[in-house]
């Protein structure tokens, strides 16, 4: 995943101005209470942080990928559970 499907997911998902909002100010506690932001600024793979953040907002795996998005595969130095 590109940083830049990561953000159409999630203005799909979330919507442009409380998307935005949430990854600025939501903590990530599996991202040792990164924001998305600044997770992804240290460098973290989108897809962890996107699968991550889901988790965390309690959306279901069939509500993650939008209409026109198909999941890509986690890096395999990272399980999100």
């Amino acid at each position: 995943m590109r940083e830049r499907e990561f953000w159409e997911l999630v203005e799909e998902v979330f919507g442009r101005g409380y998307g935005r909002s949430l990854s600025r100010d939501q903590r990530l506690s599996k991202l040792g209470g990164m924001t998305v932001v600044e997770a992804l600024d240290a460098g973290e793979e989108p897809r962890v942080v996107w699968n991550v953040l889901c988790d965390q907002m309690d959306i279901p795996d069939r509500d993650r990928w939008g209409k026109d998005h198909a999941a890509p595969p986690m890096p395999a130095r990272f399980d999100v559970k």
